[in-house]
């Protein structure tokens, strides 16, 4: 019980870390996703945005350490649902990856950009906003459709274990919902990458993962509902 106490105190710091860190990332990116992405270097931003992929790499840590460290608890109950889970929590952490890499590469060009001369530097554009477009797609992908998916699941394992207040976990499927619609929305143009409607429809599964975090570490898992889950499984 001690260890499970213990694991729900990790688990919900990996939330809280999670969250703060894919913030500092976005906010940190601005000067590589700017339309003068090209002077990001030359303007002294260079750190500003490597702190930005330090934080977006501490991000995918979080993802990977959030999907192992529910996974033992939440297979008891339905072994199929949580391996999807984990799955889908694996592919959100490799398409925030993907989207670090462009990060790295609009850095190097940017780089480049100041030694080049007027005809490189009308080379290094295409490559440039080729590179936005991809960070912008897997940050739809990962944050968005992934993030929906995964949340949806792991959200409904939780409501029928009864590891958490069930009205956490309604919760948790509601705003997993709503990113995942999100997600499309933007995908069909009806709303912007950085819109108010994305970031109010967004919201919602923030604040569901900051509230959870915090119920694991002031409460943790339901001690009666994981004894009997285990008993369940032993027999």
């Amino acid at each position: 019980m001690m260890q499970d106490r213990r694991n729900a105190r990790i688990l919900g710091i990996f939330y809280i870390l999670a969250a703060v860190t894919s913030i500092i990332a976005v906010v940190l990116y601005g000067p590589v996703l700017s339309e003068h992405w090209q002077g990001a270097v030359a303007n002294g931003s260079e750190t500003k945005v490597l702190i930005g992929v330090l934080n977006d790499l501490l991000l995918v840590v979080t993802a990977v350490g959030t999907a192992v460290m529910l996974f033992p608890y939440v297979r008891h109950w339905n072994e199929h649902i949580a391996l999807g889970y984990l799955c889908f929590r694996f592919m959100e952490a490799v398409f925030i990856a993907i989207g670090v890499v462009s990060i790295l590469g609009l850095l190097q060009l940017s780089s480049y950009n100041e030694a080049a001369n007027l005809t490189g530097k009308t080379n290094l554009e295409p490559i440039g906003l080729l590179l936005q477009t991809i960070y912008r797609w897997t940050a739809m992908l990962g944050p968005n459709f992934m993030l929906g998916i995964n949340t949806s699941l792991y959200s409904y394992l939780l409501y029928r274990t009864g590891y958490v207040p069930k009205p956490l976990a309604i919760f948790g499927m509601a705003t997993a919902v709503m990113v995942f619609i999100a997600g499309l929305l933007q995908m069909f143009g009806v709303i912007g990458t950085y819109s108010t409607v994305k970031g109010l429809m967004a919201l919602p599964v923030g604040v569901y993962e900051m509230s959870l975090a915090v119920w694991l570490i002031a409460k943790g898992f339901n001690k009666e509902n994981l004894a009997k889950s285990r008993v369940e499984t032993a027999s």
